[in-house]
């Protein structure tokens, strides 16, 4: 059985060096297909394994825990393994994301530094840092629009 106390220390390390990889990318070219493999596959592959034996140990524990009612969702996280599973779910699929934008990002042109805004608010806030992408992505893509005309 994987401790979820262990496993959560150890994921949020790997979730970090993943994130720095990333931002260490956007301004060592050479870096890049080391750091987005990672980013992309490796550190999301790690998180997805102990995710997996974590949510598995959750629901058998978790009396009354699932994922049907809010009620359900409360039970299934009172149980450490459970919580810790949900933690690196949110690990694994920000880094992804986090991937993805500077992926898009240097396609697109996109300023670095303004890159990194994203990234911190994606490692923290998960939708508010896409969004805070997406939006930089529309606004630099209606610029270049008018630019253009």
């Amino acid at each position: 059985m994987l401790d979820p106390a262990t496993a959560f220390s150890l994921a949020g390390l790997l979730a970090i060096a993943g994130w720095l990889a990333l931002i260490l990318s956007l301004f060592v070219m050479s870096s890049r297909p080391i750091a987005w493999a990672a980013a992309r596959f490796l550190v999301p592959a790690i998180l997805a394994i102990a995710y997996i034996l974590l949510i598995w140990t959750g629901m058998s524990e978790a009396r009354g825990g699932g994922f049907g009612s809010i009620a359900e969702v409360r039970a299934l996280f009172a149980n450490d393994s459970a919580l810790a599973a949900g933690w690196l779910h949110y690990l694994a699929f920000d880094l992804f994301v986090g991937c993805w934008i500077a992926e898009d990002g240097v396609a697109r042109g996109v300023a670095r530094v303004l890159l990194i805004p994203c990234f911190v608010l994606t490692f923290l806030f998960g939708p508010a840092g896409l969004l805070l992408y997406l939006l930089l992505r529309l606004a630099l893509g209606r610029r270049a629009t008018a630019e253009a005309a």
